[in-house]
């Protein structure tokens, strides 16, 4: 309703009519509130910050996952500018996701050798929504689903479904395509890079949206770096509860890249 002057009047109990929906109740903050169930006895003081930067890892993951799905449909239909809005978002929360780990650096050695028995076998490599992301960006495992055998059979479909479904590089290269480049073969690719990179004025949104893509990549290459130097202050070079080798199997995955061609292209630039 507006008022004679033409601005909107607001129902002073705006919100409150019949009192069917609260703050907590619209967010589930009971059920969210139950869900960190610590396993040490006695109760080791920070198990319970240890679940929760995970379970909010995992709140973030499950956010990035849509941003990015959206993103990869959008470009796969052709469009250049959401997408680079999508994967803005994402570098923000990126940002967030390597500063979570300060907060875990609060925790000593001795404060986590307390309750780390506990997590056993659980490790952060069986993170399926983390897998996800790699497989959306680009980085397609297959073997990943016949090395972890503790996937549920619902994260075992969705895992699959990821690794049958388009990445954002596939989105990429339909954008290209349906702006009149040749991305059949690395060559072409390459020639179509260039031809890009060196005509800005005509080919911005093109560019802009690799470029957007680089940042999603250099994002998780900081989260992979920022991992390892926190697993390391934690456990040194004790092998993961989940088996893995710990901090060196992490340092391997430093140098994976999810747009290894838009990387070379600087060096060909």
């Amino acid at each position: 309703m507006t008022n004679n002057e033409g601005f909107v009047d607001f129902d002073p109990h705006f919100g409150e009519q019949g009192g069917l929906l609260t703050y907590g109740s619209y967010l589930r903050v009971g059920e969210l509130l139950d869900q960190q169930v610590l396993e040490s006895n006695p109760p080791a003081h920070d198990e319970l910050l240890f679940i929760t930067i995970h379970q909010v890892y995992e709140l973030w993951f499950k956010q990035l996952l849509h941003e990015l799905s959206d993103a990869r449909d959008r470009m796969m239909a052709g469009e250049a500018y959401l997408p680079r809005v999508r994967l803005k978002r994402c570098q923000v929360i990126g940002r967030v996701l390597v500063h979570q780990v300060d907060v875990i650096d609060t925790m000593t050695p001795q404060d986590f050798v307390a309750f780390r028995s506990k997590l056993a076998p659980a490790s952060g490599f069986q993170s399926a929504q983390f897998r996800e992301l790699e497989f959306l960006s680009g980085l397609k495992d297959p073997g990943y689903l016949s090395r972890f055998k503790g996937l549920s059979e619902v994260e075992q479909a969705r895992l699959s479904r990821r690794l049958a479904e388009p990445s954002l590089w596939d989105g990429f290269l339909a954008v290209l395509a349906k702006a009149g480049f040749e991305v059949d073969s690395s060559e072409q690719r390459f020639a179509s890079y260039l031809t890009i990179a060196r005509d800005r004025e005509r080919h911005g949104p093109l560019w802009d949206l690799a470029e957007a893509l680089v940042e999603h990549d250099q994002s998780w290459a900081l989260w992979r770096s920022r991992h390892v130097l926190m697993a390391e202050r934690q456990i040194g070079t004790k092998t993961g509860t989940g088996g893995s080798s710990g901090s060196g199997y992490l340092r391997s995955r430093t140098p994976v890249r999810f747009y290894p061609e838009l990387w070379e292209l600087r060096s060909r630039m």
